[in-house]
């Protein structure tokens, strides 16, 4: 394709040298006089002008049958490249059976559980271990210096809290008169 276009381009060279030959010519005997001659040049020059843009047409012709051709050849090895691409992700998905690796992951996360027991029980053994009663009495006295710091006096809110088991009966008689007593509220408000 780039030698016929490079040839078509070499004609066109050609043929535009002749037509500036042929201009000089018609100027030349149109300064003579000889209208017959001119008219027949000038004749030849519009033969020469059409094969120069029948050329330049063609050349273009030719220029674009050699872009497809290219973008042809391009779609082609997009094509070759999908298939390798799809024949390497089928061999990868034979290899990476989906079942497989939920197993894997399933063993993986139990195992993983059974490690975090593990070390929380070793941990809670070593804290057995180290831990005595002064530590503890330790803790307790620093807890309650910093709930003191704070104004909150545990011993006092604690004794002063029910003891014993509550009904359920009268927690859902008090709750139920508490919104009967709402509701009167709200239609009091309503209707002033």
């Amino acid at each position: 394709m780039n030698q016929a276009t490079r040839g078509i381009e070499k004609e066109i060279g050609v043929l535009q040298l002749e037509e500036k030959k042929l201009i000089a010519e018609i100027k030349r005997t149109a300064k003579t006089g000889n209208e017959g001659a001119t008219k027949i040049l000038a004749r030849q020059l519009v033969r020469l002008r059409q094969q120069i843009a029948n050329l330049q047409s063609s050349r273009a012709q030719m220029r674009g049958i050699a872009t497809h051709t290219q973008a042809m050849h391009a779609q082609s090895s997009v094509a070759v490249g999908m298939k390798g691409a799809s024949n390497a992700m089928a061999a990868m998905n034979k290899q990476m059976a989906p079942a497989k690796q939920a197993k894997v992951i399933q063993e993986f996360q139990k195992q993983s559980a059974q490690l975090d027991m593990t070390t929380e029980m070793m941990s809670d053994s070593i804290d057995d271990a180290l831990d005595n009663d002064e530590a503890e009495e330790e803790t307790e006295d620093l807890t309650n210096q910093v709930l003191d710091e704070i104004g909150v006096d545990v011993a006092s809110q604690l004794s002063a809290a029910p003891r014993g088991k509550i009904a359920s009966k009268q927690t859902e008689d008090a709750s139920s008169s508490g919104i009967d007593e709402i509701e009167k509220r709200l239609a009091a408000l309503r209707n002033p």
